[in-house]
C-alpha cells in the first residue's frame, strides 16, 4: 500500500488536498446537522431515484467527514481522492437529473461543485498529497 502514499512536497498540491479535506469534512457535517441541508440531500436523494435512502442519508455525510479527515491530514491521499472521484461522479449525475434547484440550497444547480472537486481528486490521485501530508512523510525518496 506504499505506493499509494508516495507523493511530492509540493506546496500547490498540498494546499488542493487540504481546501479538498475541509470542504468534504463541512459538507458531511452540514448534511448531518443542518435541517434545511438534511431536508435538501434527501430531496436530491430522492428525485435522483438513488437507492437506499435511509442508509444513504447517514452513510455519505459520514464518509463524506472521514474522507474530509483523511484529506485533512494527508493520509492515504490517493484512497480517499479516489472515492471523492465516485462521489462526485455520483453528485453530477444528481445535478444533471434533479430539476428542482431549490434543492441545492448552497451551490448553483448546475454541477460546478462536483466538476470542480473530481478535477481537484484527479490531481491528488494522480501527483498524492502533497506537502504537509502525512504520506509525504512517509515517502523514502520526499
Amino acid at each position: 500500500m506504499k505506493g499509494w502514499q508516495t507523493t511530492v512536497n509540493n506546496k500547490t498540491l498540498g494546499v488542493l488536498r487540504i481546501f479538498l479535506g475541509i470542504m468534504f469534512m463541512m459538507t458531511g457535517a452540514m448534511k448531518i446537522w443542518m435541517p434545511t441541508l438534511r431536508e435538501a440531500f434527501s430531496g436530491q436523494l430522492i428525485q435522483a431515484n438513488l437507492p437506499l435512502h435511509d442508509f444513504n442519508m447517514w452513510f455519505v455525510p459520514l464518509v463524506e467527514i472521514l474522507i474530509g479527515i483523511l484529506l485533512l491530514v494527508g493520509w492515504h491521499s490517493r484512497v480517499a481522492s479516489a472515492i471523492v472521484i465516485g462521489i462526485m461522479i455520483v453528485a453530477t449525475y444528481t445535478h444533471l437529473v434533479v430539476s428542482d434547484p431549490s434543492l441545492f440550497p448552497l451551490q448553483p444547480h448546475l454541477p460546478i461543485g462536483p466538476i470542480m472537486f473530481l478535477l481537484i481528486s484527479a490531481y491528488i490521485l494522480w501527483k498524492g498529497g502533497g506537502s504537509w501530508s502525512w504520506d509525504l512523510n512517509t515517502t523514502s525518496d520526499a
